[in-house]
């Protein structure tokens, strides 16, 4: 039986353990930056194994497993991240969320449970195969600066040779494999922009300096950075995301603030997409006598996936088609983001899509939704293959 079929027989026999582990995680969630008990059972979980953790991985709560094999060869990176976002959990399974606020919502508690488990697996197979495998149990993915900035700026990853990492979306059935090469996820920035003006009675407007008024200006001026200053051809979004303007009938409020994203395909564009929406912010005092105060973060960097090894991952996983997977395939760039980008600007690599449709829902709840659930069929399916590719590649030893 060769490594590969071992590995595979393994993580089925532990299908049941990844579960386990899975549904602890949810009902236990934390928050990016606050993840000290999961830090911890992560840690816990390599206790006895020959295995070399480091704990506190880039200034936060990260853990770095350093699994090594029978002899020299390439360095390996895989990662899976453990955070939970502020949500309160509205889907209706048995192991919902202890903590009032907190839900894994975006599936980070599956990342973690398989991630686990195929530790554990190649751990044990150690003896049949070379080269070393880092496992980046990373924290903080939700939140910016993210923890995989730290992480790299740390060094401890500097002699990775390539990075792999997977994200579970539950609008793939389970068994589908979506792969992009290239620019594959989009860069982002966040801002804030607090109008402030003149409050004053509602029937007398003339009397004030109306910031509502000025910040709906900017909700529809701020469309334009796409429509009329963006390359057609770019993917490029700017969405509005919240307007606080609290009040009652008859008071013009003194101040309004707006939050905000901007996600782009090209490094190129984020720059450029800062410009105009501090142009059209800076407008709106000559416009309408307010004062404005734009606070506008670079966030993550655009998500590239090294085409060589984006395909790469398609030949190894490909012969599995018909067997444990439903298909392989090449998509669409994603607007949405990722701090694993972070790791691809270092070190070359690929990160791909895991299905995990809940059964029976023909329009299942995205990640970050309340109700967002997940099928746990996708845990065996993203240990196969997260494992197939690390085999397959640390045979290919081409340093």
């Amino acid at each position: 039986m060769s490594v590969k079929e071992k590995l595979l027989q393994k993580l089925e026999e532990k299908e049941e353990r990844m579960i386990a582990i899975r549904r602890h995680l949810h009902e236990n969630p934390e928050l990016s930056f606050e993840e000290e008990n999961t830090a911890k059972y992560i840690a816990d979980f390599y206790d006895g194994k020959d295995v070399k953790v480091t704990t506190g991985a880039g200034g936060g709560h990260g853990v770095i497993a350093e699994i090594e094999g029978a002899s020299d060869g390439k360095v390996i990176g895989i990662r899976a991240d453990f955070d939970a976002l502020p949500i309160e959990e509205e889907a209706d399974v048995p192991f919902k969320s202890k903590k009032k606020g907190v839900m894994h919502a975006c599936g980070h508690d599956m990342h973690t449970a398989y991630m686990l488990i195929l530790a554990e697996s190649l751990y044990e197979l150690r003896d049949e195969w070379s080269g070393t495998i880092k496992v980046i149990h990373q924290h903080a993915e939700e939140v910016p600066p993210g923890g995989a900035k730290g992480i790299v700026e740390s060094g401890i990853l500097d002699d990775l040779d390539e990075v792999y990492g997977i994200h579970i979306f539950p609008n793939f059935e389970v068994g589908e494999v979506i792969l992009a090469e290239g620019e594959s996820m989009a860069g982002r920035s966040n801002f804030d922009l607090k109008i402030q003006g003149k409050g004053g009675h509602a029937a007398m407007p003339s009397t004030a300096k109306d910031a509502l008024v000025a910040g709906a200006h900017f909700v529809t001026q701020v469309q334009t950075v796409v429509s009329r200053r963006m390359d057609p051809a770019d993917l490029v979004v700017v969405t509005v995301a919240s307007f606080d303007a609290p009040g009652g009938y008859n008071v013009i409020q003194d101040s309004v603030t707006l939050r905000g994203t901007v996600r782009y395909m090209s490094e190129k564009n984020k720059v450029p997409a800062y410009e105009a929406i501090k142009g059209i912010a800076e407008s709106l005092e000559s416009a309408f006598g307010v004062t404005v105060d734009l606070d506008y973060k670079y966030d993550y960097p655009v998500l590239y996936n090294t085409p060589e090894l984006a395909h790469a991952v398609e030949d190894i996983l490909k012969p599995n088609v018909g067997g444990y997977l439903k298909g392989v395939e090449f998509g669409k760039p994603l607007s949405g983001s990722e701090d694993f980008a972070y790791y691809l600007e270092k070190t070359p690599g690929a990160f791909y899509y895991i299905g995990a449709k809940p059964e029976g829902v023909d329009e299942p709840y995205m990640n970050h939704h309340p109700k967002f659930e997940a099928n746990e069929g996708a845990l065996l399916m993203s240990a196969k293959t997260l494992g197939e590719v690390v085999l397959g590649r640390l045979q290919q030893d081409s340093r």
